[in-house]
């Protein structure tokens, strides 16, 4: 009887922490971002230190203060692809997934019009955190979904390599 009990409350235990564990991954330490209008959403013009804000409307964001790539937005807006040709476009952009319940950020749809030519992505800030930069992409349609993702120096600075003299110095170094 008592290795039944303990069988039991090991698996209850177990069971219990799975679902936490999950709950925390997926729901529990994000938040949603509170609008500030005129600086949501900002781009990068070719040449130039400072972002500049873009119009918006429909702004949806969430983040999380336990990574510095877990932000994601989505809004829209009526520029067009001329009005966008001053910003600095990004290479290669590659969207990261978004919880499934923040259901206007699709990051496998946001992919593939970028790769078909349906969206361009662009350089929203550089180091909006440590080797980590905002990109913004903005489909035909004019929806728009923002996303963080980590630069040659925040690659290099959380996989342990050798950041190097071209990266700037780490906050605190």
């Amino acid at each position: 009887m008592t290795g039944k009990l303990l069988a039991i409350i090991l698996i209850v235990s177990a069971a219990l922490a799975g679902v936490g564990m999950y709950y925390l991954q997926v729901y529990g330490f994000y938040y949603d971002v509170a609008p500030q209008p005129g600086k949501d959403v900002e781009l990068l013009v070719e040449g130039a230190e400072e972002p500049q804000p873009i119009p918006y409307t429909a702004f949806h964001a969430i983040d999380a203060d336990s990574s510095p790539i877990r932000y994601r937005a989505c809004f829209e807006t009526e520029m067009t692809s001329d009005d966008l040709a001053a910003f600095q476009p990004v290479e290669n952009p590659e969207p990261l997934t978004a919880p499934s319940w923040f259901d206007c950020y699709d990051a496998v749809a946001i992919a593939e019009a970028l790769k078909s030519g349906q969206a361009q992505a662009f350089m929203g800030a550089k180091n909006i955190h440590y080797g980590v930069d905002r990109i913004v992409a903005v489909t035909a349609d004019g929806k728009g979904y923002v996303w963080h993702a980590l630069n040659n120096c925040g690659e290099k600075a959380y996989d342990g390599t050798v950041v190097g003299e071209e990266c700037p110095p780490r906050p605190g170094d």
